[in-house]
């Protein structure tokens, strides 16, 4: 007899499972249905994990779709891990998710799951008065003084990583060399030295490496945040990296309290800090928000992920695009022998500021290829994106910057970098559509910075070498890592440029 009330009790336990689970199937279904209204999208989605298997096996394929679905109302609607999510292809409707028409109505977000991989101190969850008050202690990072001391920086840094690339093409031979690793190392080396200078020590940045590649495996894979999971070994990864770096702001301040010449953008934030650490100390006062050594250093790992894989896919598209185009290489590197005749002289902020047609390509490449594709918000409130449909409060949306950069434009799938040329200036004619480095409150506080990256490479670069792709069928189409990049990771053969009388 027990033996059949257990059975009974089993039975009817696993019966109450299955009516449990089914009922909350049929209802996230029906949650759908009524949150995308009218708007197009998949017919189905799976029960609690929707689409997102889709989404990390094939990225590009995933929001292609996504694309397809919007391509008559500008909006689109999916679910990944059982949220309602949107993809807005319309560059008007993706500028007032960034412009924030209506104060908080969005949050960057960043990752889907942005708060367990990033943590707490992070300025991209930031909003209202407190994100305006860091962005106001961020500004001097970024003026002209600081940049130039940047700039020498990444010169000699670019300089040294360009020579080791010919060194390694030398010994290749005849085969080409894939210039995305070579980029992202460079890229890495180059942000380190300028972000944290002198206080990384050779073993602090080999661990540093290895954690920045568990990071951005984790990026691209199954959110699921379990030990033998990436994502988990990710945030992992994330808080190593944040530790390092707050024993550097640690080293940075003392250095700064003693009075010494800032070397890198540590030093020029620690040295505002420190002066209202002791102003702080002398009216007896709390310390100032955002001053210990862990928020700046978490802050600081920010800055990193901004900079690090965005400014490597640049590098690459800017590798790859204009060898594909010789009359803008031509026209370059006329400007170049123009502006820099002897091409040993520094760089400065002053000297990058007159190379027009460099700044010109540059954002043509950031226009044509932007590498941070989507940049996800989530709802803070219900909010009226066009007059017939309201994005629902919890809803992760995802403007696309790359199909933005394809609106508005003349011949927009035509590389070209005159468009940005004083008598056309399509960058302030078509401002809402330019939108790679954001809009509203958190516009890119570094884009400067990035814009000085990729001029000083693409002038050192095809000043001293000349480089053939290795084109195959299929080479430039798109890939997830998790920035854009050409599918055959930039395959080029590279040798020393020789240049000709005529030069």
């Amino acid at each position: 007899m027990e033996t059949l009330i257990g059975a009974v009790s089993r039975i009817e336990w696993r019966v109450g499972l299955v009516l449990v689970v089914s009922a909350y199937v049929v209802y996230e279904q029906l949650s759908f249905m009524t949150k995308r209204k009218h708007l197009p999208g998949p017919s189905f989605v799976l029960p609690f994990v929707g689409n997102v298997i889709a989404m990390v096996v094939d990225p590009a394929g995933f929001w292609d779709q996504q694309a397809n679905y919007a391509l008559k109302v500008g909006v689109s609607w999916n679910a990944l891990l059982g949220k309602f999510v949107l993809f807005v292809r319309d560059s008007q409707l993706s500028q007032k998710v960034f412009a924030n028409v209506r104060p908080d109505a969005f949050h960057l977000v960043g990752h889907p799951l942005g708060r367990k991989l990033f943590g707490e101190h992070n300025l991209i969850f930031m909003f209202g008065e407190e994100h305006k008050d860091l962005r106001r202690r961020l500004a001097p990072l970024f003026t002209t003084k600081s940049l130039g001391v940047y700039i020498s920086i990444q010169e000699k840094t670019q300089k040294e990583h360009i020579a080791k690339w010919m060194a390694i093409a030398k010994d290749l031979g005849d085969d080409p060399i894939r210039v995305r690793m070579l980029c992202r190392n460079m890229n890495l080396e180059t942000s380190q030295n300028v972000f944290v200078g002198p206080y990384l020590t050779p073993d602090m940045r080999r661990q540093f490496d290895e954690d920045y590649k568990n990071f951005n495996t984790g990026l691209m894979s199954l959110p699921i945040n379990l030990p033998a999971f990436s994502f988990y070994k990710a945030t992992r990864s994330v808080r190593n990296i944040q530790n390092m770096l707050t024993k550097c702001a640690t080293a940075s301040k003392a250095r700064m309290a003693m009075g010494e010449n800032p070397s890198c953008l540590m030093d020029f934030w620690m040295i505002e800090t420190v002066r209202e650490l002791r102003d702080a100390e002398a009216a007896n006062t709390p310390p100032p928000p955002h001053s210990s050594d862990y928020e700046i250093g978490c802050h600081l790992f920010d800055f990193l992920f901004a900079a690090q894989d965005a400014s490597t896919s640049s590098l690459v598209w800017a590798i790859t695009l204009i060898e594909s185009h010789p009359y803008v290489l031509e026209k370059l590197r006329e400007e170049l022998l123009c502006l820099r005749p002897d091409p040993l002289a520094p760089y400065t902020p002053e000297s990058l500021r007159e190379m027009k047609y460099t700044e010109m390509v540059v954002k043509e490449v950031l226009r044509y290829r932007p590498p941070a594709t989507l940049v996800p918000h989530i709802a803070n409130t219900d909010f009226a994106l066009t007059d017939t449909y309201t994005v629902p409060k919890g809803t992760i949306v995802f403007p696309s910057l790359l199909d933005s950069s394809f609106q508005g434009f003349k011949d927009p799938e035509v590389f070209d970098p005159e468009r940005f040329s004083p008598e056309r200036m399509e960058d302030l004619v078509y401002k809402k559509n330019w939108l790679l480095f954001g809009a509203g409150p958190h516009q890119c506080i570094g884009q400067r910075y990035a814009i000085n990256q990729l001029m000083l490479f693409i002038s050192l670069f095809f000043t001293q070498v000349d480089v053939k792709r290795a084109r195959k069928p299929g080479c430039d189409d798109l890939v997830y890592t998790p920035t854009i990049a050409p599918k055959d990771e930039g395959l080029v053969y590279l040798s020393p440029r020789i240049v000709k009388q005529k030069d």
